[in-house]
């Protein structure tokens, strides 16, 4: 059946959904886009990440040692990371496996040699995918850097940034001068840093998704909102989606639904340990300054990026339920994090407006999306639990997905994706 033919419905708005939508559209294949809400809205990761499109963003979350920190972040709510204790007993079989994912270097280098393989061409894969929809202006390729006290902080995450360099990484030293020299603004209690070379950002990741999509529209990707009900098969094989508004005949089905892809997945033969894991901004829209280059400062763990919406600050790890309230007392300690590293702006802390946000991260315990077809019906495919790297990585996880649709040969590591290593 040649691709003009082929209906293919993608779950999901989000920066995954919107690439997949755009690339089969670019092969051809029509196109239905599912979400209950509107693309780029603030009910969306992709809308209040910290948009960084990093390739050094490859290092996964659990690293050898970590347990030894478990109770230091039961017991501070405002830490790093945190785990509300009335979700512990739901949570343990995820933070097991989570655990074990890195508990030696050998795991930890492989799922970074895996994240690399969706990460080393991303920005320039984002700079194609904004030159095709229009939208050159919010990709910014000036590189990112990592902000420490001295060297010797940052030699306390040595086998980070050696698994980066051996991963053919580009990295740039910067002493006390050149640091500053880059980003006047920085307090100077940072005296060395770290240029990732390649880096690169969105300047309003929320609008970039929806005018993928628009522009996906304009091609004649039709986009209904709904919530997916279930599947309909015959002899084994996917026939349509069923919403809670339409039934949609198809060909093929991508699960991108973000932090809820795991009911879809299960409808579909695979049981996905994928958690919530919630993420908090506050932007300033009348900061007055701002790093020119997005700064991580490795002591708050956090993207500083100037946006079309202000000085933004990014980051936290909350393990808890999907629907509950957010801790805000969290976005503040960005806030607080904020006014040490641009001491200019905590002189004018009462006149500044804060902007707060929370969302939810789609997170698998090894650290690794789910991406590949899927194990118990034909025609449907995953493409979800991207968690810290969803934006950086939408466009080649949408040349995956596409290939198997097409039945084209994909690489060998793509296996390690697929959700069948969860049995």
């Amino acid at each position: 059946m040649a691709s003009s033919s082929r209906h293919v419905v993608v779950v999901g708005s989000g920066i995954i959904g919107a690439s997949c939508a755009a690339e089969l559209t670019g092969r051809g294949f029509r196109v239905t886009l599912v979400d209950q809400a509107l693309p780029g809205g603030t009910q969306a990761a992709s809308y209040g990440n910290g948009a960084f499109l990093s390739p050094a963003s490859i290092i996964p979350m659990s690293f050898p040692g970590m347990w030894r920190k478990i109770p230091g972040y039961l017991l501070d709510p405002l830490g790093p990371v945190a785990i509300r204790w009335r979700y512990l007993p739901r949570l343990l079989p995820w933070l097991w496996r989570y655990l074990l994912a890195g508990v030696t270097e050998t795991r930890f280098r492989r799922t970074a040699g895996l994240l690399n393989a969706l990460l080393r061409d991303g920005p320039d894969r984002h700079t194609r995918l904004a030159a095709l929809t229009g939208q050159e202006d919010l990709i910014h390729r000036k590189g990112l850097v990592y902000a420490f006290a001295d060297r010797a902080a940052y030699e306390t995450e040595g086998l980070s940034w050696r698994v980066r360099r051996d991963n053919g990484i580009e990295t740039r030293e910067l002493d006390r001068d050149a640091l500053h020299a880059l980003i006047p603004d920085l307090a100077p209690s940072y005296g060395f840093g770290i240029l990732v070379v390649q880096g690169a950002h969105c300047t309003d990741p929320g609008g970039y998704v929806a005018g993928i999509v628009s522009w996906c529209e304009g091609q004649g990707v039709r986009l209904t909102q709904g919530r997916v009900t279930g599947f309909l098969s015959e002899a084994g094989r996917l026939s349509a989606v069923c919403t809670d508004r339409e039934t949609l005949p198809c060909d093929a089905v991508i699960i991108a639904a973000g932090a809820r892809s795991a009911a879809l997945a299960k409808l579909a033969g695979d049981r996905v340990p994928l958690e919530s894991e919630r993420g908090y901004h506050v932007e300033i829209p009348n900061a007055g300054l701002g790093p020119e280059i997005p700064v991580m400062p490795q002591d708050g763990k956090m993207a500083n990026t100037m946006t079309r919406g202000g000085l933004r600050a990014s980051g936290q790890v909350e393990l808890s339920a999907t629907d509950a309230a957010p801790d805000w007392r969290r976005a503040d300690v960005l806030l607080g994090h904020l006014m040490r590293t641009y001491p200019a702006l905590a002189a004018r802390r009462d006149e500044l407006v804060v902007n707060r946000w929370q969302g939810n991260r789609p997170s698998t315990p090894d650290g690794l999306p789910v991406i590949g077809r899927a194990s118990g019906l034909k025609g449907v495919f995953h493409a979800f639990g991207h968690g810290h790297v969803g934006l950086a990585s939408g466009p080649k996880t949408a040349e995956i997905v596409a290939d198997l649709i097409e039945d084209k040969a994909v690489p060998a590591e793509i296996a390690a994706f697929s959700a069948r290593r969860f049995r």
